[in-house]
């Protein structure tokens, strides 16, 4: 191990006896079968996660060895314990020692979960005193939910409709598998596309930081090998290295300026989005590696913004790609007095964040527990209410001929099941309800500027509302008449 495998061979025979036999010539011996064992090679990488910023992240060689070899895929969360060694290789006359530090493991353990921590606190803790929070603001749920809708990107001011639909994402739906191994997955994907100006960078920027397994890249410069898998070559050998998908696995990528990949390496994240994996034949290694990760994405349009036009022409984006995004927001810098003037108060004002958010219940190290802990304990299923929604609205938008008919395809009806059961988990529930589902609508339709339900509304104007239950009432009211659906309040009276 320390000289990469590599035996000198002697320059003469070195058995000692009574008339040394200095002999020169030397005759391979067959291996034995029973004395080979398992060979491999990692490397172990430091979470970018935990790295101060302008830190790159350093890497280690790790040795497998036996019953630990293929213990550990691209992409995993793992601890290794074992022994630290220098290897080197054969020393050339003339040329410099090729020295290097490497780990030859003894145990390697993968990490499944995703760890969480506020204080010191456990799990179950956490779980507890959520639990409790819930139980306290019983009366008041839209209000309460509002709250901690409120707490993610607290310098952001208003938009109500993307903070809650981006904290939808990070917590995403309930994957569905069958015997036959055909998967239904659970994580969202959504896309902000928007003027300039518009804040996409920094919920992307707080979404990477709120998630434990987070990479945050750019479409600048990324080539389908950096954002799915590259080959290197190592000597004779060559090695897969992942990429910004793979190592998200199980947690979110976030990709600014997704406007500015090449068309060419946008058709690589088509099998990330939907499959959940991602295929690999190069350099005679074929093999699948695990993508199970939400996308958030960001944009510019292509020029200016065309509500005549469709979605595709507006971001250049091909119509597969489009959908396979659960919501696509759309943010317009449109002129607006009043909304400026709340804005300009705001940045003027000088709020101190750190002291607001140091009193208040939902601390960033809270909101970041409540997130792993929702996605982790539940797993809400569709009501029979619920599903009598989101099915009646999937049936009205295929009737329909919108701008965006890239969206209106099946595809449609398994985002609204997603968003159904994310807004279950926030409201910390193991059943999606009327309510859930509304919401569901109600998102929908602000992705879409053509909305038939709510009529068309505008996502970056959006403020959080005074009486949020209120609210909530007033919108589940016009969506199930919309819907046809008028009854169907009264048969749930726990729903609002």
């Amino acid at each position: 191990v320390e000289q990469y495998g590599y035996i000198p061979r002697p320059t003469r025979c070195l058995a000692s006896g009574q008339e040394p036999c200095n002999s020169t010539a030397f005759t391979p011996t067959t291996p034995d079968p029973e004395a080979c064992v398992d060979y491999q090679e990692i490397k172990v990488q430091e979470l970018a996660g935990k790295l101060s910023m302008g830190t790159i992240p350093r890497a280690i060689p790790v040795v497998l060895e036996g019953d630990i070899v293929d213990s550990a895929k691209s992409g995993d969360h793992i601890t290794v314990t074992g022994v630290v060694l220098y290897r080197w290789r054969a020393p050339v006359i003339g040329e410099r020692p090729d020295i290097s530090v490497i780990l030859r493991a003894s145990s390697v353990t993968v990490h499944a979960g995703d760890t969480v921590a506020d204080g010191g606190a456990s799990r179950d803790e956490l779980f507890d005193a959520f639990g409790r929070f819930w139980t306290q603001n019983a009366s008041r749920p839209m209000a309460a939910r509002d709250e901690i809708v409120a707490a993610m990107c607290p310098r952001v001011y208003g938009l109500h409709s993307v903070k809650l639909a981006v904290l939808l994402v990070l917590l995403g739906g309930v994957a569905r598998a069958d015997t036959r191994g055909m998967r239904v997955r659970g994580e969202a994907h959504m896309l902000l596309v928007g003027d300039p100006g518009t804040a996409k960078s920094q919920f992307l920027k707080f979404a990477a930081r709120l998630v434990p397994r987070a990479v945050l890249t750019t479409g600048v410069g990324s080539t389908s090998a950096g954002l799915t898998v590259t080959a290197v070559r190592d000597g004779a050998e060559w090695q897969l290295e992942a990429g910004a998908l793979v190592l998200a696995d199980r947690g979110i990528c976030c990709i600014d300026e997704f406007g500015s990949i090449r068309e060419a390496d946008k058709a690589t994240v088509l099998e990330a989005m939907e499959q959940q994996s991602i295929s690999v034949a190069k350099a005679g290694i074929v093999c699948k590696l695990n993508a199970r990760c939400s996308v958030l994405a960001a944009m510019n349009p292509k020029g200016r913004y065309d509500t005549s036009a469709p979605l595709t022409v507006n971001t250049a984006l091909s119509s597969p790609l489009l959908s396979r995004f659960d919501l696509i927001m759309v943010l317009l810098d449109t002129r607006n007095d009043a909304w400026d003037e709340q804005v300009a108060d705001f940045l003027l004002l000088g709020t101190d964040f750190a002291a607001e958010t140091r009193d208040c219940f939902w601390t960033f190290d809270r909101l970041r527990a409540y997130v792993a802990c929702a996605k982790s304990r539940l797993e809400p299923r569709a009501s029979a209410a619920a599903e009598r929604v989101l099915t009646r609205y999937y049936q009205l938008q295929r009737q329909r001929d919108p701008a965006s008919s890239a969206r209106t395809t099946i595809r449609l009806l398994e985002s609204l099941i997603r968003l159904a059961q994310a807004h279950a988990r926030l409201m910390f529930r193991d059943a999606a309800l009327l309510c859930d589902a509304v919401m569901a609508v109600a998102l929908m339709e602000s992705t879409m500027l053509t909305a038939s339900l709510l009529g068309s509304s505008d996502a970056l104007h959006t403020s959080f509302p005074e009486d949020a239950d209120a609210a909530y009432a007033e919108t589940e009211a016009l969506v199930l008449s919309r819907l046809g659906l008028d009854g169907l309040a009264e048969q749930q009276p726990g729903s609002s």
